[in-house]
């Protein structure tokens, strides 16, 4: 949860209790519970609002897409995918081959 981990959130939690006292801890723990609900519920309710104004080609969208780094990978992956398949079809081109040190490609004086 948020890269807390166990020791991390027994040292938050001794913490809590010597600053604010045993008797109060429980409550502070449930108003920060109810705050989490409410981001939650906000969050989800952006998140439904945006696909609803942007129409049913969005209506898978979720929050992280939008993400900057999660643009970025997805846009290279398909590049490097794109670039696969690139391959592959020159490999299927019959006759094809690479073009030796200093060999001008064919040219073709009526195609031009």
């Amino acid at each position: 949860m948020f890269g807390i981990g166990l020791a991390e959130l027994a040292v938050i939690a001794l913490v809590a209790i010597v600053v604010f006292g045993p008797d109060k801890v429980p409550d502070l723990a449930r108003q920060a519970g109810q705050w989490l609900k409410m981001a939650k519920k906000f969050a989800n309710n952006a998140r439904d609002e945006l696909r609803t104004e942007l129409g049913p080609e969005y209506a898978d969208l979720e929050l992280r897409d939008l993400d900057p780094r999660t643009i970025v990978r997805k846009h290279i992956i398909e590049a490097m995918e794109d670039a696969d398949d690139e391959e592959e079809r020159e490999q299927r081109r019959p006759g094809a081959r690479p073009l030796d040190d200093g060999e001008l490609p064919p040219y073709d004086l009526e195609a031009t």
